[in-house]
């Protein structure tokens, strides 16, 4: 019988949850690496005993850490990010018009091969894409993302000029989509060799031109990998969906109560079912009206329903950040998040109801399931 691990990032260490295939009763381990952030620990598809995990402080700088045990031990790998191009300048947001050069501050997402546990791509802050081919020991950057004629334009969003998510075709190896806030979607056709930005039909309100072709704040994207040219994502005010690999875009907010959030997941078996988790707005970071609701689409978008059952219904001010989100592949799905109050919610019948299998953990930055045989 399937088991699941649950790999969650917090503000301080990071957590191995587990459970059998009723998703009930989870033993849970940690923290690994107290203390420090732990943006992303995500695990090889390939190998599922091997894990990655960014760890960082604003003091000691980043670690990458690597388990070849499903997490029992860990080892520091290697760590040198350093922009392999000329680094140029680009200019902070804000009205700060001083030029910065390039600096690497963190990993933000760790996204491996699905068919090789060496091979692993790299979002970073600032907003670079890296990839290593020897589990994790050496990295090289894919210069033609930052070396794109845009990028001098790029600003950061709130959480800093991060590529926060990488998403990788199964049906075509050499096709790569970053992420970048707040930049856009940029799509590779060629293993990384040239970068294009993917943003036509987005529409942003603050930008001086709300369809200019970079410029949008991504928050998230997700895909399922029957169907790699169908794309969702969340952006800073609304849920789009592109079927054409990022070529167009279309608002699917629909009757969404707020279109304004930061994660977006993917049914595993249904390919046309998302899961969102809208928020009050830019400045207040909560659910609405204090009630915290994941909303599903059965249909691609345009029509939500409200997932209620088992979530917190009144005075929760909590958040859920964009990479606090993901299902697993059992039958039913199963549906987990975590909260920047510290709370991990699962739901074992593809968000019907839910249920807090952790509590009073730190801030949750990331969650990550494996299906372990």
């Amino acid at each position: 019988m399937s088991r699941i691990r649950l790999l969650v990032g917090t503000r301080k260490g990071a957590f191995v949850m587990t459970s059998d295939a009723a998703r009930r009763q989870w033993d849970i381990t940690g923290p690994h690496f107290p203390g420090w952030e732990i943006y992303h620990i995500t695990g090889s598809p390939a190998d599922p005993r091997r894990l990655y995990a960014s760890q960082s402080t604003r003091w000691f700088g980043q670690v990458v850490q690597r388990s070849d045990d499903g997490g029992e031990t860990w080892r520091p790998v290697g760590n040198d990010f350093g922009y392999q191009s000329p680094p140029g300048t680009h200019r902070w947001h804000w009205g700060d018009a001083t030029p910065h050069r390039w600096e690497f501050a963190r990993v933000w997402q760790f996204q491996p091969s699905p068919t090789d546990p060496d091979t692993v791509y790299a979002g970073v802050e600032d907003a670079a894409l890296f990839r290593t081919s020897d589990g994790g020991h050496t990295w090289t950057e894919l210069t033609a993302l930052r070396e794109h004629e845009s990028a001098q334009t790029w600003e950061p969003g709130g959480g800093g000029l991060c590529l926060h998510t990488v998403v990788l075709d199964p049906t075509r190896p050499e096709r790569i989509f970053a992420a970048v806030s707040a930049a856009g979607l940029f799509r590779s056709d060629d293993g990384g060799i040239t970068f294009e930005p993917r943003n036509r039909g987005l529409y942003s309100r603050d930008l001086p031109d709300p369809r200019a072709e970079v410029g949008h704040c991504v928050h998230r994207v997700a895909t399922h990998p029957s169907r790699p040219d169908v794309l969702f994502m969340q952006k800073h005010w609304d849920v789009d969906r592109s079927d054409d690999g990022g070529d167009s875009w279309e608002d699917i907010s629909g009757d969404l109560p707020a279109a304004f959030g930061f994660p977006i997941v993917v049914h595993a078996h249904e390919p046309d079912t998302v899961y969102v988790v809208p928020i009050k707005s830019e400045s207040e970071h909560y659910p609405l009206d204090g009630e915290l609701r994941v909303y599903r689409s059965r249909t691609g978008g345009h029509e939500w329903e409200p997932l209620t059952k088992g979530l917190p219904e009144d005075r929760c001010y909590v958040n859920v950040l964009r990479g606090a989100m993901t299902v697993d592949s059992l039958d039913p799905c199963g549906v987990y998040f975590g909260t920047t109050g510290g709370q991990v919610f699962a739901s074992a019948d593809e968000g019907d109801s839910w249920e807090a299998v952790a509590a009073h953990l730190p801030a949750v930055l990331s969650v990550e399931a494996q299906t372990l045989p």
